[in-house]
């Protein structure tokens, strides 16, 4: 590690760059505001422990943390995704096994049927018609008997095709609990390896966050707010605003407010609250409440619920940011948004344009 605060930073940044692949900034953010003045603190250098560490240095940081936070937010979707299929998978096992237990008991009755009319058939009918015909002292009860005995004959016929039925069906539905059982059991591996690699991620960023003394720190802050703020003026530069005028519906109205009411709720992966939420958690949530399920990640929400134009869409509806859609807010109105940013960050207002937008959704289309 170098010596001074330049090489120990960059050498932090090499350290960090062997466990991710540096991809474009990724990681949503506080919300813009004014382009912040340059403090003497936040000049183009400043001399720490001897060594300059320039504003360049400062942001290959925050490109590296944009990278790991992006990467984090995929394997958290991956996650959540995982979760949301082993809970499913889980309930049609239960369901399964209940069917097998219905099974049983229907096949054990069945059984029982067909023992005692096998009974009946051995005790009443050993002998010929023919016997029984001259045996009899009432002819016209025999020839009664006889369609009874037919009746029976075909009811019986019945009982045994229901039987087999019943036995196949067992089959199947082990058969079924057994996919799903394997299909969990993968599931959950998939879940342990998106578990770790966003623990891996984290710790990478934390780590790297780490070797900056405050005033770094505050630099980064500043330099994050001006990408932001950047990128928010560019997406209003467009006009696109102008062209936004829709009004939020009844649904979409509870989902804002209940979103909007989690403010200053710190972000966890995985979280769907009410302590605390992941991106998708909170719109997932929102929405729910408003009664308007909708899938757990932000992919799933992309792929499933309706795709509008930016131009037509209302507050309620969520905006999708990336082009592999790892993250998702609210929007609000007035070119804003409202999401849950990343580990570190709270739940908080942001302009509608300060990532890469992806398209917008509507849930209650």
């Amino acid at each position: 590690m170098g010596t001074g605060k330049r090489g120990l930073i960059a050498t932090a940044v090499t350290v960090i760059g062997a466990v991710t692949v540096l991809a474009a900034p990724g990681a949503a953010f506080a919300a813009p505001s004014p382009t912040p003045t340059p403090s003497p603190t936040a000049s183009a250098s400043a001399t720490v422990s001897g060594t300059a560490v320039t504003n360049k240095d400062i942001e290959a940081v925050r490109l590296k943390l944009d990278a790991l936070y992006h990467d984090a937010a995929v394997a958290t979707d991956a996650y959540n995704a995982a979760e949301e299929k082993a809970e499913q998978q889980s309930a049609q096992i239960v369901e399964l096994a209940k069917k097998i237990v219905q099974g049983q008991e229907k096949l054990r009755k069945l059984k029982a049927r067909a023992g005692a009319a096998a009974a009946a058939q051995y005790r009443g009918y050993g002998l010929s018609d023919e016997a029984q015909l001259m045996l009899s002292d009432n002819p016209q009860e025999f020839l009664d008997g006889t369609g009874r005995v037919l009746q029976g004959q075909r009811a019986t016929k019945a009982l045994i095709t229901e039987l087999s039925r019943t036995q196949q069906d067992l089959r199947q539905y082990a058969d079924d609990a057994s996919a799903q059982w394997t299909k969990l059991e993968a599931g959950r591996k998939a879940k342990a390896a998106a578990k770790k690699r966003i623990e891996q991620q984290i710790s990478a960023a934390e780590k790297l966050e780490s070797q900056l003394e405050e005033q770094e720190k505050k630099r980064l802050a500043e330099l994050e707010e001006q990408a932001a703020y950047k990128a928010q003026t560019a997406w209003l530069d467009s006009g696109v605003l102008k062209e936004i005028n829709g009004s939020a519906s009844t649904a979409g109205k509870r989902a804002v407010e209940y979103a909007t009411t989690q403010i200053g709720k710190p972000y966890e992966w995985g979280a769907e609250g009410p302590k605390s939420y992941d991106c998708s958690g909170l719109t997932s949530q929102a929405w729910a409440s408003a009664g308007d399920p909708i899938p757990r990640t932000s992919q799933e929400q992309w792929k499933q619920l309706k795709h509008i134009d930016v131009k037509d869409m209302r507050p309620g509806d969520l905006i999708i940011y990336f082009d592999d859609a790892s993250h998702v807010a609210m929007y609000i109105g007035d070119g804003a948004i409202v999401h849950a940013p990343r580990p570190g960050r709270t739940v908080t207002i942001a302009g509608a344009g300060s990532m890469p937008i992806l398209g917008v959704v509507r849930p209650d289309a």
